[in-house]
């Protein structure tokens, strides 16, 4: 006999680095859950860049609650896209190149993975979860934003 496989609402946090207020994050994610399992769903799956801030307050949350988790780094010291500019790269503190594209590529590539919300915690303007909503509403996926 072979254990159903769970009916889990993948949703995607986007957050920045500064998110200051982990208790809204943690209560948004909490009524996130709750409203997918009043839509049907078995639970969640929760998405994220895998920095920190707020994606590793998600992630935090999500181990203290047993919610699976998918963790989508950006790839900042890998090759560029075949679209990036010529001599674009930069150097970061340590003098390590890397491509500064690479956050914008990920954030692409976990709107494509279909989730069925974008939980946004902006704060201090950050351009990385700026792109990720404007992306995320490109394809029509609905953002509850939180603000601080």
């Amino acid at each position: 006999m072979t254990t159903p496989t769970p009916n889990l609402a993948l949703i995607l946090l986007t957050s920045s680095r500064t998110w200051p207020d982990p208790k809204l994050l943690e209560d948004t994610l909490l009524d996130v859950w709750h409203d997918a399992l009043q839509n049907g769903y078995d639970g969640i799956e929760l998405m994220h860049g895998d920095a920190d801030g707020g994606d590793s307050i998600g992630d935090v949350w999500a181990i203290r609650h047993g919610v699976p988790r998918r963790r989508r780094p950006a790839d900042w010291d890998g090759p560029c896209a075949a679209n990036c500019p010529p001599e674009h790269r930069r150097r970061n503190r340590r003098g390590s190149e890397y491509c500064p594209f690479a956050g914008h590529r990920r954030n692409q590539e976990m709107v494509d993975e279909g989730p069925i919300l974008v939980v946004a915690a902006h704060h201090a303007n950050s351009s990385g979860t700026a792109d990720c909503m404007r992306r995320a509403k490109k394809a029509g996926i609905p953002i509850h934003r939180i603000t601080v």
